[in-house]
């Protein structure tokens, strides 16, 4: 097919012949465009190797499974093991990847429940200067009272039974401010209120002489717990 062109009066024949379809060029390293898409595609490969390690860079340590006051001897069952991340801070803790706790070993502080147990809470019974005493509780238990908290301890000096009745009844005698309870002991096993149970708290030798002469001399020894003092709660 002849295609026929005007121009200034004169007719031009424009003969027919092949149409030659545009070449595809092959991308170079010089498209700026191929390069944006290496350096996008090294990134993520970089961010995805960074995560995967950061998520694997933990290790185990032990955690109190419960409160654990001082003097409580160091068992796997009261332990659970947990992973963190301590960021060169590994020696301030019980790893966990070892034998357990030594044999032998007690709290030497209060460690909370859930607490990462430090290596500075662990040590030997020999080193504790307080020793558990068991203070007998005639009423019900106050609430929240558990290992772990504390209490101030009043004495209540009973009156002989040769007193005058006219005599005015002693006043209670705070005796010692802010000692640790160690355990509570009720007939039922629980911590419900219960007739007979007992609460051991944590004493020096000057406080265990106190609380021990007030309850060898019929005195009733009352425990004032602090509040917001339980660990974990």
């Amino acid at each position: 097919m002849h295609g026929v062109s005007t121009a200034a009066g004169s007719l031009t024949t424009v003969g027919p012949g092949p149409v030659r379809a545009a070449r595809l060029r092959r991308p170079s390293w010089r498209d700026p465009r191929l390069a944006v898409g290496a350096v996008l595609v090294l990134a993520s490969v970089a961010l995805g190797v960074g995560v995967v390690t950061a998520a694997d860079d933990t290790v185990p340590v032990y955690a109190a499974g419960r409160t654990l006051a001082p003097g409580t001897p160091l068992s796997e069952a009261d332990l659970r093991v947990v992973r963190v991340r301590l960021d060169g801070t590994l020696d301030r803790y019980l790893p966990a990847d070892g034998d357990g706790p030594a044999p032998g070993a007690v709290t030497v502080r209060t460690v909370g429940a859930g607490e990462i147990v430090p290596r500075s809470a662990v040590g030997r019974a020999d080193l504790l200067d307080v020793r558990p005493v068991t203070v007998p509780v005639d009423g019900p238990l106050p609430p929240g009272l558990g290992p772990g908290a504390l209490v101030d301890v009043w004495i209540v000096a009973l009156a002989p039974g040769d007193r005058p009745p006219s005599d005015p009844p002693p006043a209670p005698e705070k005796a010692l401010a802010g000692v640790e309870v160690s355990g509570v002991d009720t007939a039922d096993g629980g911590l419900a209120p219960a007739a007979g149970a007992s609460v051991a708290v944590l004493l020096d030798d000057d406080g265990t002489t106190r609380v021990l002469g007030a309850l060898a001399r019929g005195h009733r020894v009352d425990l004032v717990p602090l509040p917001g003092s339980v660990p974990g709660r």
